[in-house]
């Protein structure tokens, strides 16, 4: 009877592997190259021991000149291998980072989310540091081989001029790799938790960033510095850990590399002092103990580096790995279907209930923002189905069994604070370019005055998050991209927050008749808005309260008067 395998996955590993494996020709290249430069540094002292020797013994002109030309092929050796194998190394380096970035980025960008505990700053990190340290291993792994074989010459040209000192740099490599791989396995989990703390510190700048604006409206902003700078401080003492023991490790290092030296060449001077090896050997041995160090050097340095690489791909493989938090169906709806939510729970929402028929113009006015902004994430499928009691269903389908980009293509909820990107007034409201309502979307959305300003029109130049537009022309830019897309049902989340009483009433009227027999639902407390849709469902402690149009609430519902009238 077979036991079933209970070991977990390493992911982490995998990752190494597959970069190692998909980059195999340049790395054996690579070793190949830099193993000549590390033999060709190593032949140095050894020639000049050789040439040392012959002058002394034989002082013929001939050998000299032998020496010296075989010199001149070390030292061409040595920069052409290190010249091209670098290159080459480099190049693999920087492809492989390229496709880790590619490969994160995309799954951080996949229409259903992965269920992970990470924020988009976190995932930015990754995508960048963490991806070019994992890729480093496609470097590190040659040097570290190149440096082995200069370890590995060394020890045998010493040991055929006197065995115990090839025996004295086998064991004192070894016990110098022995003492520094505990110091390597500390400055893995050091660097990984810094690299934790570093994300998040971008992560919570990038939402201060983000809520700047409403955090000034409402004196939240000093709250919000002093939790930055806290987080900031410790990934700032974080990294001061990591200097610390990257410090002491590079200090051990030099300090075990300079003894081993400094012992082969003792050793080296009593033998020759004792007539058991000539002058010859006498230079060659002083010469590979001073030459050996910087092998020795870089040798003792890998580990640090593979266990910073296996870190970086710890991290990354949290989003590679983390399952979506759904999985969605692949039935599409109907065209011009209706829109139907059936007692749905969720957040603050309370068996909520209401049915909006195809074709229809309806207006929520939320009393409480945070239902208005549970429904917009249930109604936008950021939330999975099973995360909240009821149903939606899209022309008599629930969302659960239709495929993401079914359901992005024919619902779209467009929020308050959509993002606007770099590029021009024209990529922000039809990124794919395949809109045919583009100038209807602009005249709707009132943006006519800002593509009026400028001489370029819609190809003006927008900044990154729309930096040199005021807030209403990001708002109107934002609503005129939702309009554009012209999808079979269209939610707007506060479309107008941001303008004049006189640009929201024509921005009302617009929309109104852009949107006409097509099924819209704004989520709102404008009156502008509210007085153009065909009928208002009032939503208060999360479920509909009240149902009529926005003149008949106005006059007969108090409360309703109070939360809109302005």
């Amino acid at each position: 009877m077979t036991t079933p395998d209970t070991r977990r996955p390493r992911p982490a590993s995998d990752i190494l592997r597959t970069a190692l494996r998909r980059n195999r020709g340049a790395m054996i290249w690579g070793t190949v190259l830099m193993g000549l430069y590390q033999a060709g540094e190593t032949a140095f002292p050894i020639a000049l021991g050789l040439i040392v020797e012959h002058t002394m013994r034989d002082r013929n002109l001939g050998s000299l000149g032998l020496s010296i030309a075989a010199l001149v092929v070390i030292i061409t050796t040595v920069s052409l291998s290190w010249r091209f194998g670098m290159r080459i190394l480099q190049k693999a380096n920087t492809t492989e980072a390229h496709r880790w970035r590619v490969k994160v980025a995309a799954c951080g960008l996949q229409p259903v989310a992965r269920d992970v505990d990470l924020k988009s700053g976190e995932i930015l990190t990754i995508a960048t540091e963490d991806a070019d340290q994992t890729a480093d291993i496609i470097e590190v792994v040659p040097l570290l081989i190149s440096s082995l074989v200069a370890v590995v010459v060394a020890a045998v040209a010493l040991g055929l001029a006197d065995i115990r000192l090839g025996l004295l740099v086998i064991v004192g490599t070894a016990a110098i790799m022995s003492v520094l791989s505990v110091l390597s396995r500390r400055i893995g989990s050091s660097t990984q938790e810094q690299q934790a703390r570093v994300a998040r510190a971008g992560a919570k700048v990038a939402d201060l960033i983000t809520g700047l604006r409403p955090l000034h409206g409402f004196g939240g902003n000093h709250a919000a510095f002093r939790s930055y700078r806290k987080v900031s401080t410790e990934a700032k003492l974080q990294a001061v850990t990591v200097a610390k023991v990257n410090g002491a490790y590079a200090g051990t290092a030099l300090a075990l590399n300079a003894v081993l030296a400094g012992a082969v060449t003792l050793t080296a001077g009593w033998l020759a002092f004792d007539g058991q090896i000539n002058i010859g050997e006498l230079v060659m041995a002083v010469g590979l103990a001073q030459f050996i160090m910087e092998p020795l050097r870089l040798f003792s340095e890998m580990p640090k580096y593979v266990m910073i690489a296996r870190a970086s791909a710890e991290r990354m493989a949290l989003v590679l790995t983390a399952p979506p938090v759904t999985t969605p169906g692949s039935e599409h709806p109907a065209a011009g279907g209706n829109l139907e939510i059936d007692c749905v729970r969720y957040g603050t929402l309370r068996d909520l209930k209401f049915t909006v028929a195809a074709g229809e113009f309806v207006a929520i006015a939320a009393y409480q923002p945070r239902a208005a902004a549970d429904l917009a994430a249930v109604l936008a499928a950021n939330v999975p189905p099973d995360a909240y009691e009821g149903a939606v269903r899209v022309a008599g389908q629930e969302l659960g069994e239709l495929s993401v980009e079914a359901v992005r293509a024919h619902v779209l909820v467009n929020p308050y604070d959509g993002e606007i990107f770099a590029g021009t007034l024209r990529t922000n409201i039809d990124p794919s370019g395949t809109s045919r309502t583009v100038p209807e979307a602009v005249e709707a959305s009132m943006l006519t005055d800002v593509v009026a300003l400028h001489r370029d029109g819609l190809d003006y130049g927008v900044r990154d998050r729309g930096a040199n537009l005021s807030g209403g022309q990001r708002q109107r830019l934002s609503l005129a991209r939702a309009l554009a897309a012209d999808s079979e049902v269209l939610v707007l989340h506060d479309p107008t927050t941001a303008v004049d009483a006189v640009t929201e009433q024509l921005i009302a009227r617009n929309v109104a008749k852009l949107r006409r027999g097509r099924t819209t639902v704004v989520i709102t407390s404008s009156p502008a808005l509210l007085d153009v849709a065909d009928r208002v469902l009032v939503l208060d402690e999360g479920v509909v309260t009240a149902e009529d149009t926005h003149r008949n609430l106005l006059a007969g519902d108090a409360d309703y008067c109070l939360a809109v009238a302005r």
